[in-house]
């Protein structure tokens, strides 16, 4: 019978040169595989493997190579189409140990297989409980040592009998991990770069009818002057729009590294895979009729990108509006926009392909700039994650603007985010309540849990796309403030004084609007501006200028620019009402093909000032997240994460399953599980699709002290002489309530302030009527103090997230919440804290004493260290924590487990999301 293996140990992953490859198990179905890729191998690759000549593999060396228990011999194989190009097995020696050997076919080699196996092989040796692999080298195989040696695990190495033995500690340390993920971020990197700085392009579909899809390409693309030859293909014409058509890919004379292919759905993937056969890099598919039309759809959608990948392409749609790149050495316009703003340093994300057109038209009407763009369409491939990448290593790009329906891996996009947040900023519309491609009860997250977790990755978070290109402008053009301080500069009294009761409505410090009258020129608006800009009581300026009657125009706008120029502090008009860059308001820069490019130092304008103070608010608290450094969570004392995880293990293993908590569902990516498609053509996967396993309770008690956490004791009891004895042990005063964990939710539960037998007796029968019920015991814990909620939840699309909240009524039904992404820094708790509306309850006003807010934040550190340890942790609600003036105390705490479906793959080894 054939063994099995989990789903997720198959992958779709990124080369070192952008190229795909699919990662996989090998099966015994793979031998004839496996003899064409040996026979493929030079003389010098088979030496190094096999220490001497081995011109074949017996059958039965197949045998055993492609037949493996998947526990204690585990063989991964990469294949690209239908070909193996690389193995990696592992075979186990001893308890925690296995010898580790691969092989790469030399065509192959040199683009980073290797390494990405070794991720994947070891990651699931951990998983079978191996902590080390031992290799023997030949000393002259300075491939491998040198792959092992920079992999960033823990090495030794010693040389015998003529061979390196080199041991590597499997255990994840800070290196590797940092050696993944810039593996990852250069590999995906240079495969978007593939698509946008191409050589050649095909246009797949272009016929002679005016209007269509592929001929509007062509043309937009010959319009911009693309650098590079552009090649129609049609399969009956010989010429469209004036240039040599070829009837297909394969019958083109030179290279193509880019095919956008427009024609009909059920056409596509054959022209895929005569793509694939011409070696083109990369597809843009602008043809609709995939996933938008419904479950057939869908499914040639996944189909589309399997193959692609299988075969090494990036793809860019279905259902998209094109790719654009405006450098002057590419001058890429392979969209159906006809108008493409000039070059800049915006990069521009759109999900949309329907709004793609319309998108581009307001960058171009505002006179904005963008370095690149992408519209993403279905995204069966290529998603905004990958833009991220690139973009933070496009020196032509200051500035990241997306547009988004959905997030296939929302963990790495906000992983992604916070990095690349520190030197670009990253604006993101909203859209659809919830941007990750799903409803919120598939999250488990409301939507303002959504902009708390971005809001903590550094993303500016807008609600619309006027607000996008608002932010956008600001950004691209200004320096960020140094604080909330605005100065406002005016020749209207009421739109000065709008501006003022804007600024304090956005959370900003206005100054006293200086009003010039309506009769104020270039002069006047010099002096006023130079002088605020000059206050080191100002950290930005609003100028308004809006004349009753037609004034000195350009020698207004060329005194402000004159007076901003080199100042480290932002300045923004409303100038006549015009909104975008105003051409007088320009910082002017040549660039070809654009009579006007706007540079740094522009001032951007705005149509009223309410929206030019509201953009800068939203770049004001950018500019205060990113003037603070990125920390790592800090160092905790009384931690025991062994015991943690022994307590977890042994409840799943031991413990009756409780009645299941509504919980949502896992969601697919883009594609489902790229982890469940087949690895080769015609072929079903052999991996098995684990499902998360049932809600098993633990002891919140004893789980949350390997934190360093104590539950303020109580006694579960059914009579009220129990009530009495429990309330003797415990100390008097007591507190009475009911049982279930989830009553601190309802009024009347509790009883407070019980000093005696007596009282506690009239309390039970008051809560039990004559029945019989359970209640808890509590002892009375020291007033005052402020009610609290905190809770953790293992979210299916973002992972482990924390939760914190007041306790009381008001602020329960208002759903008055914050969120933040596990685990926690101390300065993500303090954030976290003072996010939601209550908070001035906790810093001593209306009437409440300023209590422990320190121990709380350290309180919410250890909770998301907790849920960032254990991934089994389905919920965890510690309900009510009371805040009191000198420590925390945890009345009652209740903590879910459920078998995950499989590890945390953005914490894995690197694979496509």
């Amino acid at each position: 019978m054939e063994a099995h293996y989990p789903a997720h140990w198959e992958a779709d992953v990124v080369l070192a040169d952008g190229g795909t490859a699919h990662v996989r198990p090998i099966k015994p179905a793979d031998a004839d595989r496996l003899r064409s890729f040996y026979s493929r191998l030079s003389d010098e690759s088979i030496y190094f493997r096999f220490f001497g000549p081995r011109p074949r593999l017996s059958d039965r060396e197949v045998e055993r190579f492609t037949n493996v228990d998947y526990v204690n011999r585990v063989a991964l194989i990469a294949t690209i189409g239908t070909e193996m190009v690389a193995v990696i097995r592992y075979d186990r020696t001893g308890p925690g140990e296995a010898e580790v050997a691969f092989l790469v076919e030399d065509a192959h080699q040199g683009r980073g297989v290797a390494s990405v196996l070794l991720e994947h092989l070891a990651a699931t040796a951990r998983e079978n409980g191996i902590e080390h692999f031992v290799a023997d080298v030949l000393p002259a195989n300075m491939r491998m040592t040198g792959l092992l040696r920079q992999a960033g695990y823990t090495a030794q190495s010693q040389f015998e009998d003529g061979v390196v033995r080199m041991t590597l500690d499997l255990t994840p340390t800070e290196t590797s991990t940092e050696v993944t993920l810039a593996r990852e971020h250069r590999a995906e990197s240079r495969s978007i770069a593939r698509l946008l700085t191409p050589g050649s392009v095909a246009v797949i579909g272009a016929s002679r009818e005016p209007g269509g899809v592929g001929q509007t390409v062509l043309r937009n693309l010959l319009a911009a002057d693309f650098t590079g030859p552009v090649y129609p293909v049609h399969r009956e014409v010989r010429a469209v729009a004036g240039v040599r058509a070829y009837p297909s890919v394969r019958a083109i004379d030179g290279d193509v590294d880019l095919a956008v292919v427009a024609v009909p759905a059920s056409g596509v993937l054959d022209v895929v895979k005569e793509c694939a056969e011409k070696g083109v890099h990369g597809l843009v598919v602008v043809s609709s009729g995939f996933g938008e039309t419904g479950p057939e759809g869908r499914a040639r959608q996944d189909e589309l990108a399997r193959i692609a990948r299988s075969y090494g392409l990036r793809v860019v749609g279905p259902n998209c509006l094109g790719i654009a790149n405006t450098d002057p050495g590419v001058k890429l316009n392979a969209t159906l926009a006809a108008t493409l703003p000039c070059r800049g340093k915006v990069g521009f994300f759109s999900q949309s392909g329907a709004l793609g057109t319309a998108l581009l038209q307001r960058v171009a009407q505002r006179g904005m700039g963008i370095s690149s763009f992408v519209s993403a369409g279905n995204r069966a491939d290529v998603s905004g994650n990958d833009l991220l990448q690139y973009w933070e290593e496009d020196d032509s790009t200051e500035v990241i603007l997306l547009y988004l329906e959905s997030l296939g891996n929302p963990r790495k996009f906000t992983r992604l985010a916070r990095r690349i947040s520190r030197s670009k900023p990253v604006v993101v519309v909203k859209s659809g309540g919830t941007p990750a491609g799903h409803s919120a009860e598939e999250l488990g997250l409301p939507d303002s849990a959504i902009s708390s977790l971005f809001e903590q990755a550094g993303l500016i978070r807008v609600d619309d796309l006027i607000q996008l290109f608002d932010v956008g402008q600001l950004l691209a053009y200004q320096p960020l403030p140094a604080g909330p301080r605005v100065a406002l500069v005016t020749n209207s009294d009421a739109l000065g004084l709008l501006a003022a009761d804007s600024c304090l409505a956005a959370g900003l410090e206005p100054c006293p609007p200086v009003n010039l009258g309506p009769a104020a020129g270039a002069s006047e608006f010099g002096t006023a501006l130079a002088g605020e800009l000059a206050s080191p009581d100002v950290d930005a300026a609003v100028v308004i200028y809006m004349p009753p009657i037609p004034g000195d125009t350009d020698e207004v706008a060329a005194e402000l620019l004159r007076v901003s120029k080199d100042v480290a502090k932002p300045v923004l008009a409303t100038f006549q009402g015009h909104l975008g860059m105003h051409p007088s308001l320009r910082v002017e820069t040549s660039a070809p093909g654009c009579e006007v490019t706007p540079s740094r130092g522009s001032i951007p304008s705005y149509a009223a000032p309410e929206e030019a103070v509201r953009a800068l608010a939203q770049v004001v608290r950018y500019a205060r997240w990113r003037a603070h450094p990125a920390v790592p969570p800090p160092e905790l004392d009384g931690i025991d994460t062994d015991r943690a995880k022994h307590l977890v293990r042994t409840a799943l293993s031991t413990a009756a399953p409780t009645p299941d908590i509504p919980r949502p569902s896992t969601p697919d990516g883009p594609m489902g599980s790229s982890a469940g498609a087949a690895s080769v053509e015609g072929e079903s996967p052999s991996g098995v699709f684990a499902q998360p396993g049932p809600p098993v309770e633990v002891d919140a008690t004893e789980l949350l002290s390997c934190y360093g956490l104590t539950v303020w004791p109580a006694e579960v009891v059914r009579t009220p002489d129990e009530a009495v004895e429990a309330a003797e042990r415990l100390g008097w005063p007591v507190v009475l309530k009911v049982a279930d964990p989830g009553a601190s939710r309802r009024a009347g539960t509790v009883r407070l302030g019980l000093t005696g037998p007596e009282m506690v007796r009239h309390a039970f029968a008051g809560f039990a009527g004559g029945e019989e019920m359970e209640l808890a015991v509590q002892r009375m814990a020291p007033q005052p103090a402020v009610p609290t909620v905190v809770g953790a939840v293992e979210d299916p699309a973002f992972g482990p997230v924390v939760s914190f909240g007041l306790g009381e009524v008001t602020a329960r039904l208002l759903l008055d919440q914050g969120f933040r992404l596990a685990p926690l820094t101390r300065e993500d708790a303090a954030a976290l804290v003072r996010s939601v509306r209550a908070a001035p309850l906790l810093f001593g006003q209306y009437g409440y004493p300023p209590v422990a807010v320190e121990a709380l934040e350290d309180l919410l550190v250890r909770v998301g260290r907790l849920a960032g340890d254990l991934p089994e942790v389905a919920r965890l609600d510690l309900d009510q924590v009371l805040v009191g003036e000198s420590n925390v105390i945890i009345l009652g705490a209740r903590a879910t487990l459920r078998t995950p479906a499989g590890p945390r793959l953005d914490g894995g080894p690197r694979r496509l999301s």
